[in-house]
């Protein structure tokens, strides 16, 4: 499916649209089958989405209906700085009424293997027959600067037949190694719409390869991401997109 590319003057405008895309699929999945799963991201990018959909986005979501699960997450306590679900819980899931049940953690304290078994039960529970994995109604993703997103990283395994939704990883990015759990490119690829964020300069030349004509999913597994009955939308600021070519500009987005 051809991504939609959204072009932003700012992270703030970014995450605007982000969030209105959160309050909008949540309406809307709500309506259709009486919940909103949604997988969250890390890092440095979403964390003012958080707070947005925390602030003057939060009246407009039926906080009671919604369940949030990672697309990633470091093996730490759910306490440590480096916590994916930490970030999340500090900045957006203690400042809005969502019910502590419907808060779908990794548990990354019980180590990767063990880990991401039990997300992959988590994750069964959830299933969208006839499969076995869920069918998320959002999924937001980041890219760093190798053009990896979750924690599948350029090197690692092809992921697209898994037959588990969620697989332990053991890897290295910008010299801070660490073991992970992620969902794997079959569950993503489930989901009805598909959100990457990227933002700045050192993104841009391998923003320009994700989204050339050369698929390379072992190098840039960010290319692994296309949903198959569902829309593949990029946010990312003019930084990040100073290198693409004219024809992949689909809208660009004043705010």
């Amino acid at each position: 499916m051809k991504p939609e590319i959204r072009i932003f003057k700012d992270l703030e405008t970014l995450s605007k649209d982000a969030a209105h895309l959160f309050t909008e699929r949540a309406a809307e999945a709500i309506a259709e089958h009486g919940r909103f799963l949604v997988a969250l991201n890390g890092g440095s990018t979403p964390s003012r989405l958080f707070q947005l959909l925390a602030g003057g986005f939060k009246e407009k979501v039926d906080w009671s209906k919604v369940h949030v699960f990672w697309g990633d997450e470091r093996c730490v306590p759910p306490d440590d700085p480096g916590s994916n679900y930490g970030q999340a819980w500090n900045l957006l899931l203690s400042r809005v009424p969502i019910p502590a049940s419907n808060i779908h953690r990794v548990k990354g304290e019980l180590g990767p293997a063990e880990a991401s078994r039990d997300y992959s039960l988590t994750l069964k529970d959830f299933a969208f027959p006839p499969l076995e994995f869920p069918r998320f109604d959002l999924v937001y993703l980041g890219m760093g600067e190798d053009g990896h997103t979750a924690s599948l990283f350029p090197g690692s395994p092809l992921d697209l037949d898994a037959t588990e939704p969620a697989m332990p990883v053991t890897a290295e990015y910008q010299d801070r190694p660490a073991t992970r759990v992620t969902l794997t490119s079959t569950v993503f690829n489930l989901a009805h719409t598909v959100v990457f964020m990227a933002t700045g300069e050192k993104k841009a030349a391998t923003l320009a390869e994700v989204l050339g004509d050369r698929y390379n999913p072992g190098l840039y597994p960010a290319q692994r991401i296309d949903p198959k009955d569902g829309r593949l939308i990029w946010l990312v600021d003019e930084d990040a997109a100073s290198q693409l070519p004219n024809h992949f500009v689909v809208k660009f987005c004043e705010g």
